[in-house]
């Protein structure tokens, strides 16, 4: 049986849980890299953290991860998709970025995300059909168009 994805709406008091997940998730490549600071990473993600653009991820009614998709003049920002460690590798992270993809295409916008540059998110953004549109020292960005429905 085919587990169920859905969604709710984070709140102001999930900072920690969220700040908390996002540093699980990303441990293992900031490792790789030599990066890892849990004081940095929460002082980055509390930075911008909007709870109106954040969504829990729910798979069979438990938290596993979140996803914040913010409004940019030149289309949206996917700013953070994490899961678990232990809900990785099973199709979720996929299914939830093939949403965000039809709701970018539904307005016509494209879709922008930046990944950790040696993290296995890079080949996950290409698969999923985004070009590489830039790099900075740690991180790789990329772009998606936008596609017409029978494209």
């Amino acid at each position: 049986m085919k587990a169920r994805v859905t969604y709710e709406p984070a709140a102001q008091t999930d900072l920690d849980a969220l700040v908390s997940l996002r540093i699980e998730a990303m441990r293992e490549s900031l490792l790789h890299l030599g990066r890892f600071d849990p004081a940095r990473a929460r002082e980055r993600f509390a930075s911008g953290f909007d709870p109106a653009c954040t969504r829990h991820i729910l798979v069979d009614g438990q938290r596993v991860g979140f996803l914040v998709v913010k409004e940019q003049p030149d289309g949206l920002l996917l700013d953070h998709l994490y899961l678990r460690p232990e809900a990785q590798g099973q199709g979720v992270g996929s299914r939830v970025l093939r949403e965000v993809l039809a709701g970018a295409d539904a307005r016509g916008l494209p879709l922008h995300v930046g990944a950790l540059r040696d993290s296995p998110a890079n080949a996950f953004y290409i698969r999923h059909g985004f070009r590489q549109v830039g790099e900075a020292d740690w991180d790789i960005y990329y772009r998606r168009e936008p596609t017409q429905n029978g494209a």
